[in-house]
Formats: structure tokens, C-alpha cells, sequence
């Protein structure tokens, strides 16, 4: 069996936790859950016919006052880099953040997350232009 360790980092409430639950036990609840160090969950997929255990670390959200422990991103197969659509400057914390996480870990593979599309009506970011 093969086993990857895959972070999900973003800015503090974007959404990281419930990405997990959904993709885990397939529940979706609209109660903010703030996440403490990290909580790593488990799912296994089959891929090719290959099944694979995927290890989630769910990071707590990066803000001023608490920065993301990058010795967390170790042994990381790759990372969900999360934006809240319906705040502008979570864009701008993952643009840093991933420049972070390079430094740390090296250029792995990443998927950049919008996420809150229910809220779609509340979004700062607009789609085919640069948030910046």
C-alpha cells in the first residue's frame, strides 16, 4: 500500500477543516470548528487500481498573531493551499504561505483551494481577474 502525507494550509477560516470532513466522512456542518496545532485524519482511495492511504493534516490557519509551523510540512507528498473566496486577503496569505512552504520543503505539488462557493454572492475575488 502506498501512504501520502498531504498538508491542507491556508489562512485561519477558509474552510480547511470542513475540506476534510467532507472528504473524509462525507459531512458537512456550518459551525466553525477552530483547529489547534494540527488534526490529521486518514482515508484510503484506490487509485489505478493501487489503494492508497492518504494521511490529511488539517495545519491551523495562519494569522498575525500565530504563524503555521512549518516542521509540520514535513515528509509532505504535497499540500491543498486553501483561499476563502469571500475574503481578499486569505489570497494574499497563501501567495506567502506558499512561498513559505517551498522554502521548507521544497517545490512539491499543490492544488490551490477556492473554497465557499455557497457564498459565491459574498465573494471578494472575481473570476478570470487577479485579486491583486
Amino acid at each position: 500500500m502506498i501512504q501520502k502525507k498531504i498538508c491542507m494550509v491556508g489562512a485561519f477560516a477558509t474552510g480547511k477543516t470542513s475540506l476534510v470532513a467532507r472528504f473524509v466522512r462525507s459531512i458537512y456542518s456550518d459551525v466553525y470548528q477552530t483547529t489547534v496545532g494540527v488534526k490529521i485524519d486518514k482515508k484510503l482511495v484506490n487509485l489505478d487500481s493501487q489503494e492508497v492511504s492518504l494521511i490529511l493534516w488539517d495545519l491551523y490557519g495562519e494569522d498575525e498573531l500565530q504563524k503555521v509551523r512549518m516542521s509540520y510540512l514535513r515528509g509532505a507528498s504535497g499540500y491543498f493551499l486553501v483561499v476563502d473566496g469571500t475574503r481578499r486577503s486569505t489570497f494574499e496569505t497563501a501567495l506567502a504561505l506558499q512561498a513559505k512552504v517551498e522554502q521548507t520543503i521544497g517545490a512539491v505539488p499543490f492544488i490551490l483551494v477556492l473554497n465557499k462557493l455557497d457564498l459565491q454572492a459574498d465573494w471578494e475575488l472575481e473570476e478570470g481577474r487577479s485579486p491583486r
